[in-house]
């Protein structure tokens, strides 16, 4: 039987959306910050020539950098001040994450609560702050590698694109921080899925304009359109999945009053991770370009940079295995962070729940462990065959474009959890509502 809430999302309409105002004001300060963050990838740094760059960045266009650009919305190809997007911002999450669960005094800091969660958060954006000024400091240095992009070389051109870059990552990190707080969905992830979507139309019209001109196959575009749209299919089902274990408590007694034993579901989704294994692949996969690009080597880097930078290439065996076991890391790892089972089993005991046939405390835990490591399983298996299996065909293909899995698996994941958030936004307004005419008719309605 349909739950409460689940039998008023059902009768969720237009109506109910135009009477919640809080809603529609989180939805347009949303839409409001998306703008602006789609103005910034339009404005180009100091001190480049935009046509040299142009080119430049042609030549180099394929593989991951390729990648980053779609996930930036084209940022990177227009060397915009949002360039480096939030990156240095997940980068700088993956750190404090590993931390947190090695170092003991981050390790305290998380089990704090609320206040230990905020000062975990400001050390991040500090970390996110450090690697930016790295990063961007390696961009500025490769640009002057290359001949003609920078019109005035120098000390001047490297600080303004270290203070432009860094700055332009530090508004995006505080936007969608805003967006989260303010607005519907979750910033940071938000900023990601515009990017793609606004990267979309340009896409779909180059790989068009290649089908006229004979270089790519209509039959491959076919299929590799068909595969896109099984592999949504796919990840709307797989995201929707849970496994619910039951919950059972027992009859209590409150003062006179004796209530009866109640059962739940504790849910249990497949992929507890979401989006976060891929992103975090991706972002870790930049690392060595980086480094490059800082030391400045470019053209003229040793022969073992060359054959490591081939080898992990996009579309590179190197490329898929690393991508993989990375993407299987961050499932276990990521999950392992988001659900504590010897947490969740205490708190079950707390409240008089357990799980029928398992005695509450440690072998709830276990069990929960047991039980959510094997939806770990199929989770990892699932994110990475998404995120490789477009990649691979692409590849083989010899698609000049990056549109894989990974951007796939971040559009509709992050469309399924926007569309949660609104509608549970409209759930506790219907329910306000309710609560509302409730008091109207058992107090009355009282007249001067």
């Amino acid at each position: 039987m349909a739950s409460a809430a689940e039998q008023l999302a059902a009768n969720i309409n237009f109506s109910a959306f135009s009477k919640a105002k809080e809603l529609q004001k989180r939805i347009w300060f949303t839409l409001f910050a998306l703008v602006i963050y789609r103005v910034g990838t339009f404005i180009p740094i100091p001190g480049i020539d935009p046509q040299a760059f142009a080119q430049a960045f042609q030549q180099q266009a394929g593989g991951i950098l390729g990648m980053m650009n779609t996930l930036g919305g084209g940022a990177i190809e227009r060397m915009a001040v949002f360039a480096l997007n939030v990156m240095p911002y997940i980068s700088a999450s993956i750190i404090m994450q590993l931390m947190s669960s090695s170092v003991p005094s981050l390790e305290r800091l998380k089990k704090e609560g609320e206040v230990g969660r905020k000062q975990i958060n400001q050390y991040t954006r500090y970390l996110t702050l450090v690697l930016a000024i790295f990063q961007s400091y390696g961009i500025a240095i490769g640009l002057q590698a290359s001949a003609g992009v920078v019109q005035n070389p120098g000390l001047f051109f490297v600080a303004s694109t270290v203070i432009t870059l860094t700055g332009g990552t530090m508004f995006l990190m505080w936007l969608g921080e805003q967006v989260t707080a303010r607005g519907v969905g979750n910033g940071i992830s938000l900023i990601i899925f515009a990017g793609i979507i606004a990267e979309m139309p340009r896409v779909i019209m180059s790989t068009l304009a290649l089908v006229r001109a004979g270089d790519i196959n209509a039959f491959a575009i076919f299929a590799l359109t068909a595969l896109i749209v099984a592999v949504i299919v796919f990840i709307v089902f797989i995201e929707r999945s849970q496994r619910r274990l039951v919950v059972q408590y027992p009859k209590r007694q409150v003062g006179n009053r004796m209530f009866m034993g109640e059962s739940s579901f504790l849910p249990l989704k497949i992929n507890t991770a979401g989006v976060i294994p891929p992103i975090f692949a991706s972002s870790l996969l930049m690392l060595p370009q980086t480094i490059v690009g800082f030391m400045g080597l470019g053209a003229n880097a040793p022969e073992w940079v060359n054959v490591l930078q081939g080898f992990i290439g996009y579309g590179q065996p190197g490329h898929m295995i690393l991508y993989a076991l990375l993407i299987i890391f961050f499932c276990f790892f990521y999950t392992s962070i988001v659900f504590n089972p010897d947490e969740t089993a205490d708190n079950l005991r707390k409240y008089g729940g357990f799980l029928p046939g398992i005695r509450p405390g440690k072998k709830t835990a276990e069990y929960l462990d047991f039980v959510l490591t094997r939806l770990t399983v199929i989770g990892a298996a699932y994110i990475t065959l998404v995120c490789l299996l477009p990649e691979i065909l692409i590849s083989a293909y010899s698609v000049p474009f990056y549109l894989g899995g990974t951007s796939i698996l971040i559009v509709v994941s992050v469309t399924l959890d926007t569309v949660a958030q609104i509608q549970s936004h409209l759930v506790a307004h219907q329910y306000e509502g309710l609560i509302k005419r409730s008091k109207l008719r058992g107090g009355g309605v009282v007249k001067k």
